[in-house]
């Protein structure tokens, strides 16, 4: 089962992890949400605790959705050590999201952490922080 986090929750869950966190954004409504429900679940199951698989609904943290511009959903985010290291949210299908978690699974399971995308933002610490108070 994935964890169910809110604005409230998010810096302790998230942001402050001793583990990387995979954060999917998700709404109700989202029928692609849904369906890549079982993968995020196998996906958690096979990382052994190496990576907590968290999910917010985008339609009830409005700030989150906010902070994180989200602009489709499903969007899933990679956050290691309060930083995005990877942001998956143009997927076409369950085959492209399947490849894009082994990718994640295998760089965290393995030893060898590579990233294929790293952001400009310098920390989502500060900026959730600010944001919230």
């Amino acid at each position: 089962m994935v964890l169910s986090v809110s604005e409230r929750t998010f810096t302790q869950e998230v942001l402050e992890s001793p583990v990387p966190v995979l954060v999917n954004f998700w709404a109700p409504w989202c029928g692609l949400c849904r369906i890549i429900q079982p993968l995020l679940l196998e996906f958690q199951t096979h990382c052994n605790g190496e990576v907590k698989v968290v999910g917010i609904n985008a339609d009830a943290n409005f700030k989150l959705s906010n902070t994180f511009r989200l602009t489709t959903l499903p969007t899933l985010i990679l956050i290691e050590d309060g930083q995005v290291r990877q942001r998956l949210d143009s997927f076409r299908g369950r085959d492209e999201l399947r490849l894009a978690l082994e990718e994640i699974r295998l760089s965290y399971t393995d030893g060898c952490k590579t990233y294929t995308e790293v952001p400009t933002a310098t920390s989502l610490t500060t900026d959730w922080e600010r944001r919230s108070a």
